[in-house]
């Protein structure tokens, strides 16, 4: 799917409150880092990332919203995952262990189960892919 001046689409989470706030606060910079499952690319059958690439961020109406580029794109295993990259996704983490916790709620979700047809193993040993960002005047 692409939106804005061609790029592929980015939804942050599932629509409505937990999208928008996602997108407020790339709007506002405290949001510069966002949180794939690996799975979820695998599932798909999609590429991952890679720093460079373009989207069009959508809100709940499916409008673009603003325009990021990737800056870093690293796999690593959920514990790897440090207070740095949580503060950075700008949800008001306190540390990496807040956005663990939040990270396995949301990825064993209804949302995510329903699309993978079952419910994922989250842990520490999981493949996330970590994403930083910088948005792109408009």
């Amino acid at each position: 799917m692409s939106d804005h001046d061609g790029l592929p689409v980015l939804e942050l989470a599932f629509p409505g409150p937990e999208r928008d706030r996602g997108v407020a606060a790339i709007r506002s910079g405290e949001k510069t880092a966002l949180t794939g499952l690996k799975e979820i690319y695998d599932h798909a059958g999609e590429a991952l990332p890679a720093a460079g690439q373009r989207y069009s961020v959508v809100g709940s109406d499916g409008r673009h919203a603003v325009t990021i580029e990737l800056v870093d794109v690293t796999v690593l295993p959920m514990a790897e995952v440090g207070d740095d990259f949580a503060h950075a996704e700008g949800r008001g983490y306190a540390d990496a262990a807040e956005w663990r916790a939040a990270h396995i709620d949301f990825f064993t979700s209804e949302g995510v189960r329903d699309f993978l047809g079952r419910t994922p193993v989250v842990d520490g040993g999981t493949l996330v892919v970590a994403e930083r960002f910088r948005v792109v005047p408009e």
